[in-house]
């Protein structure tokens, strides 16, 4: 089976960045497109506010303070009195205080209505990549790094709340001021507006330059990221191979090499991204102070019919059109790291889901008063294979018996490497058929044809009689119960892992599929019994007890097909005989495959298959086979030589 590669180049980002983040933002509009109508409104309302109070500041001195000044001024030349009136202020203040609450009041509730934006597109986005993945090909989780996979979900998603929560508004907010305040700066003097554009253009080519240099490096932080991720969750799953082979040093030493990578690379990223603000408030300032000059120069020399508050409001206009440039700049980061982010998110949600072109279900049935077979809505011991036919519109059903009939079958993990060749066997309804051979042979290859984890290259597979290709693979696995070597256990009660085989199961079955597996002795003992909480995937109990457990969830489904692999191998002989009484139990009546080390286990088979290197070199009874004296009287003999 092909494993991951830490060896392999890492892929670089090779979507484009608007590109990527369009593809966000067009997830986030499928289900916020009034929220995010109703923010982009309270931006404009707010930056209009903001807009007008900057503009306030030549009303105030043109129109109240100067005239004010002038007017105390006559009059005390003149010797009168001055008395000055403060209702028209008072009124022109009034309402410039209430456009500001106005818009202090939108810029709450446009923050506010983005964090449940950001964080229910985050939610939405976790759901989708959890349905996605759930539809992959097992291919897909043998040859990707798990911790790899995991960093996607956390880190590459959460990337994204920063720039859906803050960026986007940000962007819009001060492309907003940015248009408003330009258009009011031209109004009031062109020319220092084209000095303002002047600036602003340097900035924009400095953002720029600055980007991408930190963009190629915010991609390989997220990539060197996910390696670091998966392989503490590969040290933490393995700490006692770790521990038992003395590899803590050399396990530091490769944590050592990924986590400065990782430095290294957030380091470049950052390096030149921490810059980006500070240069571009430098410029600025720059920017605002040669406004001053100029406009000040122009003041004096009286050119352009510039007043004193013109000047006051077009440098506070000055500062406001480079601030947005800078807010820019600022989320440029975040930009950067979100589209980092979004790419690893995107290639997982734009995996190929696995394919299904089967149309043939599994379905209760039973025998009508003419001998007919039915199908029936309630469970009856007895199956059936739904078959409809295009042709003619109409349905077939055929009883299921477990019949298994490779024809022919090859079969490799790439299409280079064929690893079974013309394998053939039969396994009539209730017959124990087992695979032996040494380590890489293809033992647990043929299982996972039989579920369809793998599609083969040549040849037929035939489940009474149906070609399994045309089975649906949801309704295939239903008739397969599968114990394996490594027994997984989920975070749950005893029954709960228990029902996990038939979440239709009434708590009495699970109980009577306990009983059955010899499971019920132990589970009975346990502090809470069934209600038991196991965590850490059973840690709590022992090998042979998960194994129990395991045996339990198969028996719960009533399968009529069984896959045992190497379901005893790592367990003492003792509780072997246990579980081996345990699968006994669950064999009876069921057409089983099982794959063994310990040939003890499977004398009793009705056949066994050797196979050496992809192909079936002998098959028998055990006795046959004994007689033979070939491979297979080697592996026995040797067996017992070894015990």
């Amino acid at each position: 089976m092909p494993k991951f590669d830490k060896t392999a180049p890492r892929p670089q980002m090779s979507k484009d960045t608007f590109k990527v983040l369009g593809r966000v933002i067009k997830f986030m509009f499928r289900d916020y497109k009034i929220h995010f109508f109703i923010v982009v409104v309270c931006i404009i309302v707010q930056a209009i506010a903001t807009l007008v109070g900057m503009t306030y500041m030549k009303t105030l001195i043109d129109d109240y303070i100067s005239p004010m000044l002038k007017a105390k001024t006559a009059a005390e030349e003149a010797g009168k009195a001055y008395i000055a009136d403060y209702s028209g202020l008072a009124a022109s203040l009034g309402k410039l205080a209430a456009l500001y609450v106005v818009g202090l009041i939108c810029s709450y509730a446009y923050n506010r209505i983005m964090v449940n934006v950001g964080q229910g597109t985050l939610r939405n986005f976790r759901n989708e990549l959890f349905d996605n993945m759930e539809s992959l090909p097992i291919k897909y989780f043998d040859t990707h790094a798990h911790g790899d996979i995991m960093s996607v979900y956390t880190n590459d998603v959460d990337t994204l709340r920063q720039f859906i929560g803050q960026s986007i508004p940000q962007l819009i907010n001060s492309t907003v001021s940015f248009v408003s305040t330009l258009t009011a700066m031209i109004v009031l003097n062109i020319p220092l507006t084209l000095l303002s554009i002047f600036m602003a253009f340097v900035m924009m080519i400095t953002t720029k330059n600055i980007s991408m240099k930190s963009g190629k490096y915010f991609g390989a932080q997220q990539k060197d990221l996910g390696e670091v991720n998966g392989f503490i969750e590969e040290m933490l799953d393995g700490q006692k191979v770790v521990k038992v082979f003395c590899h803590e040093e050399k396990a530091k030493e490769d944590f050592g090499k990924l986590n400065d990578r990782l430095r290294d690379s957030a380091f470049n990223a950052n390096k030149f991204a921490n810059i980006l603000m500070p240069i571009n408030a430098n410029i600025g300032n720059l920017s605002y102070v040669l406004s001053a000059l100029v406009g000040a120069f122009m003041l004096i020399k009286g050119w352009g019919g510039v007043e004193l508050g013109t000047i006051a409001t077009f440098l506070s206009l000055n500062k406001s059109f480079t601030m947005p440039i800078t807010q820019i700049s600022q989320q440029m980061t975040f930009v950067i790291m979100a589209s980092a982010g979004a790419g690893r998110v995107m290639d997982l949600l734009d995996q190929t889901p696995e394919k299904d072109e089967g149309y043939v279900e599994f379905v209760n049935a039973k025998f009508d008063s003419n001998g007919d077979l039915k199908e029936c809505a309630e469970r009856t011991g007895t199956w059936a294979w739904k078959h409809p036919h295009k042709e003619d519109g109409t349905v077939t059903y055929t009883q299921m018996k477990g019949e298994i009939v490779f024809d022919g079958v090859d079969f490799g993990y790439n299409d280079d490497k064929i690893v079974l060749h013309d394998v053939k066997l039969f396994a009539k309804p209730g017959q124990k058929i087992a695979f032996v051979g040494s380590t890489g042979a293809g033992k647990t290859t043929i299982t996972n044809l039989i579920n369809r984890f793998y599609d083969i290259q040549d040849g037929k597979i035939r489940y009474d009689g149906i070609n399994i290709s045309k089975i649906k693979k949801p309704a295939l696995r239903k008739t397969l119960g599968i114990v394996l070597q490594d027994t997984h256990l989920f975070t749950g009660t005893v029954m709960d892992n228990i029902r996990y085989g038939n979440l239709d199961a009434t708590d009495e079955e699970c109980i009577a599929a306990a009983r059955l597996a010899n499971a019920s002795g132990f589970i009975e003992k346990l502090e809470h019994g069934y209600d038991t909480v196991l965590k850490g995937d059973g840690g709590n109990l022992s090998q042979g007890q998960r194994q129990l457990l395991a045996i339990a969830r198969a028996a719960v489904g009533d399968p009529p097909v069984l896959i045992l692999d190497e379901a005893t191998s790592s367990i003492d002989t003792r509780t072997e005989k246990l579980v081996q009484t345990g699968m006994d139990a669950l064999m009876h009546g069921r057409t089983t495959f099982v794959i063994a080390h310990r040939l003890s286990t499977v004398k009793n088979s009705d056949c066994i298959m050797v196979l050496e290197q992809g192909r079936i070199i002998e098959r028998g009874t055990h006795d046959e086979l004994l007689e033979k004296k070939g491979k297979y009287f080697q592996l026995y003999t040797g067996s017992f030589a070894e015990n």
